[in-house]
């Protein structure tokens, strides 16, 4: 399927799979020096396997390769499949892999839940679709809705500036030069410019993106949409949605009403009755499961990427999400989400999801003080030391080999 292009020149909009992959595909085919790559999860099913062989190929040719997968996300790669990419000369790494205990994975906290691709420097991908079949719709009812950002240009860089490093070694120095003022460069704390990559990491940019939010809904003079698939926010956004309702901003959050994750949604659904009273209009997507992370304020501002807006997106995960202060993006990213509205989405009624027991409404008090309390008590949930850690000669999963993130790439 060839995509609808987005107004602009720069920025492309791709909704689900089958958008996303063959661009990706396509990009990773043409590429002359670099293709970087982190996802949360690589599967090895039609679409991991296209990805597969279009690294190795890639590889083969001499274009420098570098692939970081989470060791949540991916944990049951087959040592084939690594030693494949391995011996074509990708740069493989697993983001802090741990051993599992009675059969369960132990490591949900501090997880790479980052979707970045960057093919030499001059096109980039931002945003939540992982390397699997179920962002396909022939997979069915599961298949999940989704969205990413082709990027193309000079604001491209920054997605492989910030690749190169958090993959020491799979880009050699000389360091890359400082891009010309006014071509791509950005302040992350303004997110001036057309775009900026915001990340969060759990040591220099624990609140970027909850901040980058916060900033743009409390700037709200007409309309917020924000489309999300693991809404429970902490305090301070909860607050910030309120407030701009209640000054005559129009608030809708598009949810999922087909979760694959039902005791996400039961406990989200604890805080609809307190955004209802303040105006906030809650819309469900009822065809199959919502996987998106996007949002539109107004007519100048819009984000795609990886972040939920939930306690492990906010507090723990390492994320990163794609900023846009481009009208025609912005508009079109609307258009997409407005058309969903009116087609595939259910308005939530008042009332419909309020307290209907004393255990309910404690429930609902016990959620609003946990929201509030959370980023300051996430700092002691189980942590480790992110690591990449590559796959040793012979085929073995991980090797002894390994590279400790720190600072801003962490």
């Amino acid at each position: 399927m060839t995509p609808l292009p987005s107004p602009s020149d720069r920025f492309r909009l791709l909704e689900n799979g089958e958008e996303y992959f063959p661009r990706v595909f396509d990009a990773i085919a043409r590429a002359r020096e670099s293709v970087l790559l982190e996802t949360f999860i690589l599967f090895e099913d039609e679409v991991g396997h296209k990805l597969h062989a279009a690294l190795v190929a890639a590889a083969r040719r001499g274009v420098r390769v570098a692939l970081t997968v989470d060791g949540f996300g991916s944990h049951d790669l087959s040592p084939a499949f690594i030693r494949g990419l391995a011996d074509a000369g990708v740069h493989f790494c697993t983001f802090a892999p741990r051993p599992r205990l009675l059969g369960v994975r132990t490591h949900i906290f501090r997880r790479m839940h980052r979707k970045l691709i960057a093919v030499d420097a001059e096109v980039a991908f931002v945003g939540g679709l992982n390397f699997s079949a179920q962002h396909l719709y022939q997979f069915g009812p599961l298949a999940k809705q989704d969205y990413a950002v082709e990027i193309r240009g000079p604001f491209a860089r920054q997605v492989h500036d910030f690749l190169v490093r958090a993959m020491p070694g799979a880009c050699p120095p000389p360091p890359l030069p400082e891009p010309a003022a006014g071509r791509g460069r950005a302040d992350p704390r303004t997110h001036a410019g057309a775009a900026c990559l915001v990340t969060r990491d759990n040591h220099r940019h624990r609140n970027d993106i909850e901040f980058a939010y916060l900033e743009a809904i409390r700037a709200a003079r007409r309309d917020i949409i924000i489309a999300n698939a693991y809404f429970l926010p902490g305090y301070r956004l909860l607050h910030a949605l309120c407030e701009a309702a209640a000054r005559g901003v129009r608030v809708r959050l598009l949810l999922q009403g087909k979760p694959d994750m039902p005791w996400v949604a039961r406990a989200g659904g604890l805080l609809y009755g307190h955004l209802q009273d303040a105006g906030v209009q809650i819309l469900e997507y009822v065809e199959r499961p919502f996987h998106g992370k996007v949002a539109v304020v107004d007519d100048g501002w819009a984000t795609v990427g990886s972040s939920n807006l939930d306690p492990l997106s906010l507090s723990l995960n390492l994320e990163a999400n794609l900023v846009i202060r481009d009208a025609a993006f912005v508009r079109h990213l609307r258009d997409q989400l407005e058309a969903l509205i009116g087609t595939r989405c259910r308005a939530v009624p008042p009332g419909l999801k309020q307290p209907r027991s004393r255990l309910d409404a404690l429930c609902a008090a016990l959620m609003f003080h946990f929201l509030r309390r959370f980023p300051a008590w996430a700092g002691w949930l189980p942590a480790h030391a992110p690591r990449l850690v590559q796959p040793m000669p012979g085929g073995r999963r991980h090797a002894r080999r390994v590279v400790v993130l720190r600072g801003g790439a962490e």
